[in-house]
C-alpha cells in the first residue's frame, strides 16, 4: 500500500500590483509505504497535538498548520516521526517567472503542478493499492476534473493491476495531511522568505525540491 498526502502552501494570485499574493506556490506530497507506517505517522501527529497544542490553546480539536505552529512544536513533531520511513516531494512555482497565460487558469496550474510532483514518486513498489489524499479546497466540479486528470496521467506509470484512489478531505480530519502541510510550509518559506530554519530540520526526508518557472 502506498499512501500519498498532497497539500500546498502559498496562493495562486498573480496581481502583484494591486494585491500582495505570495511570490511562490508550493505543492508537497508526503509519500509513505505500508499500513503500519501510515498508522505510526498518524499516531505521532496526534500525540504532538495532544501534548503540545491542546494544553497551549485550550482547544478541543486543534490542528497543526505550518503558518501558526511554533518551530519548537514543528521540531518536536519531526523528532517523533524521523524514524518512520516516509519521503517528501515538492514542486514550487515561481509565479513571477511564469508565463502570463498561467495566471488565467489557476485550476489548470494547480492540477499541472500536482501532476509534476506526483510523477516523481516511485510507483514501482506501490504494493496492492495507491491512495492519494488531498486537502479539500475545491468545488465538486473541480474535484472531478482534478481526479480525472491525475488518474489519466498516472495510468502511464502505474501498474494497471494496482487500484488508484483519490480522496479530498478537510485537513483537520487527517493527521498525515497536517504533517504534509507543515512540511509544505517549510519548503515554501525557504523560497518566499529565505528562511531555512525549519527546512533544515526535515531536509533528510526531502527527495524532490524543484522550482518550476512556467
Amino acid at each position: 500500500m502506498l499512501y500519498l498526502y498532497l497539500d500546498e502552501s502559498g496562493d495562486l494570485g498573480f496581481d502583484f500590483v494591486n494585491k500582495k499574493p505570495s511570490a511562490y506556490f508550493t505543492i508537497c506530497v508526503l509519500a509513505i509505504h505500508g499500513v503500519e507506517n501510515n498508522l505510526a505517522l498518524t499516531k505521532a501527529v496526534k500525540s504532538i497535538i495532544r501534548r503540545k497544542l491542546l494544553k497551549a490553546r485550550n482547544a478541543t480539536l486543534p490542528e497543526l498548520k505550518g503558518a501558526r505552529t511554533t518551530l519548537e512544536v514543528k521540531t518536536s513533531l519531526y523528532r517523533k516521526v524521523e524514524g518512520i520511513p516516509f519521503a517528501l516531494y515538492a514542486t514550487t512555482l515561481n509565479k513571477r517567472g511564469a508565463y502570463d497565460r498561467l495566471s488565467e487558469d489557476k485550476e489548470r496550474i494547480y492540477n499541472y503542478i500536482a501532476r509534476l510532483t506526483l510523477e516523481q514518486v516511485g510507483f514501482e513498489n506501490s504494493g496492492v493499492r495507491v491512495i492519494i489524499t488531498v486537502d479539500r479546497s475545491k468545488s465538486r466540479l473541480e474535484i472531478e476534473r482534478f481526479n480525472s486528470y491525475i488518474v489519466t496521467q498516472l495510468k502511464a506509470i502505474l501498474n494497471p493491476r494496482v487500484p488508484l484512489e483519490i480522496y479530498h478531505i478537510p485537513s483537520e480530519q487527517s493527521a498525515p495531511l497536517q504533517a504534509a502541510d507543515i512540511f509544505a510550509w517549510g519548503i515554501s518559506r525557504k523560497y518566499e522568505r529565505g528562511d531555512t530554519e525549519w527546512y533544515e530540520v526535515f531536509k533528510p526526508k526531502v527527495r524532490l525540491d524543484c522550482i518550476f518557472d512556467g
